[in-house]
């Protein structure tokens, strides 16, 4: 069932913090623990499909600029592929390929019926015009058009992309096949068959999840909590933590320009309106600066990394404070801190788990998108808690009962729900 359709795409250098080495080593453990025979190892840890291609952009000075860009169709033997495009300098292959087998899991560990994949494009689009970025992605998308598809795989937003870019890929899509489907990608603006509840949703399944762990733990969750990443999970984290759970002080926060600190707490609605007028939360006022490096070894119960991969790593695992990490990045946490976090008895929200809520609500636009009738926000968020929280007492459940930690024990739930669908479409026997 393997298709490489672009020989172009080979595998990076094997270093410790390779994003897919780490997502394959988690999966061999996985595999492992479970028993699973060698062809279904071989076969769920790589991608079924993978893209790599080439995207001509005429620039606003005339001048045409070409980027690199890829699309990683990890697995559908679950359902459609579903997965973001991001947009950053940095982008790699493996990062994709990574972000596709997280996205694999990530579905399967809330129970959805669908697939992983992984979309990315290598650009600044800090640097980009409004017209620049319409370009690219109109042009991206009339590369992948014919390979995506409510029913085989459904883009959303990611790092760097927004509902505006979402509108011009539909757009684009619409034009080249001739009608209308806004099924075809998620994270869209509600005029044009976005979904109530997908701006919080990632955040909000976070939030939930630090609300059902807890409970369990026997934590009084109205207590300090620090945000690593002011993006947009960041930010509605910091509003929702005492929203949901009854209350929190915001102690610390970080973003590209710098972090803050307040042993008297930060003002979460004051402090979004201050990072979406400046940009930046470095300026705000009343807060001390502290060296971005730290802020996980704040002072605070709770921590929320929101940021890029591998920012909780051996170096620093021993000197985190918190007793909960919720991990709304993708890959914050490396395998030996993983390690470092479970022997110091500090419960870790594994990122597939904790930020789930933003493709369990994608999925609720898809559905949406195919039946043309949408739901009220209070269904959407009573459907978002349902889904989020079967997903956190199986992962738990599992995590008590094998004595491994979370993220093990998510990816035992998970790939055991994949390999059990394979075995059911025949792949392997």
């Amino acid at each position: 069932m393997k298709e490489n359709l672009n020989p172009l795409i080979t595998l990076t250098q094997n270093t410790t913090n390779n994003p897919f080495k780490i997502a394959q080593s988690q999966f061999d453990e996985a595999a492992e623990i479970l028993g699973l025979e060698p062809a279904m190892r071989e076969l769920l840890r790589w991608p079924q499909r993978e893209y790599s291609f080439t995207v001509p952009v005429r620039m606003d000075d005339g001048s045409s600029k070409v980027f690199r860009a890829y699309r990683v169709q990890y697995s559908d033997a679950r359902g459609p592929g579903k997965g973001g495009i991001r947009w950053h300098p940095e982008e790699t292959v493996d990062t994709v390929r990574a972000l596709a087998a997280w996205m694999t899991w990530k579905t399967a560990v809330v129970d959805i019926p669908l697939g992983g994949a992984k979309g990315g494009i290598v650009c600044n689009p800090k640097a980009l015009s409004e017209g620049e970025k319409e370009r690219l992605a109109r042009g991206w998308m009339r590369v992948m058009a014919r390979e995506l598809g409510f029913d085989r795989d459904v883009p959303a937003p990611d790092v760097y992309t927004t509902p505006q870019i979402m509108a011009w890929m539909m757009d684009e899509y619409e034009t080249i096949v001739g009608h209308s489907h806004p099924a075809v990608i998620t994270g869209k603006p509600l005029p044009l068959g976005g979904s109530q509840g997908r701006n919080d949703a990632t955040a909000r399944g976070g939030v939930l999840c630090v609300g059902y762990a807890a409970k369990k733990l026997d934590i009084d969750p109205n207590t300090t909590y620090a945000v690593q990443g002011f993006g947009n999970a960041g930010q509605y984290a910091a509003l929702l933590h005492p929203q949901l759970l009854g209350g929190g002080k915001l102690v610390a926060v970080s973003d590209t320009s710098g972090a803050i600190y307040c042993k008297d707490g930060l003002d979460p609605e004051k402090l979004v309106k201050h990072k979406l007028k400046h940009g930046q939360v470095a300026s705000f006022p009343g807060a001390e600066q502290i060296d971005p490096e730290t802020i996980l070894e704040t002072d605070a119960e709770i921590i929320y990394p929101a940021a890029l991969e591998n920012v909780i790593t051996r170096q620093n695992a021993d000197k985190i404070k918190a007793k909960i990490i919720c991990e709304l990045a993708n890959g914050p946490t490396t395998p030996h801190a993983d390690t470092i976090l479970h022997d110091r008895g500090i419960h870790v929200i594994p990122d597939f788990l904790a930020n789930a809520g933003g493709v369990t609500v994608s999925y609720f636009e898809q559905v949406q998108g195919q039946m043309n009738y949408f739901w009220p926000l209070e269904e959407i968020h009573r459907k978002l808690d349902y889904h989020m929280s079967h997903a956190y007492d199986a992962v738990f459940a599992m995590h008590r009962d094998q004595d491994v930690h979370m993220r093990m024990a998510a990816y035992l739930v998970s790939v055991s729900r994949v390999a059990e669908a394979v075995k059911l479409r025949g792949w392997v026997g």
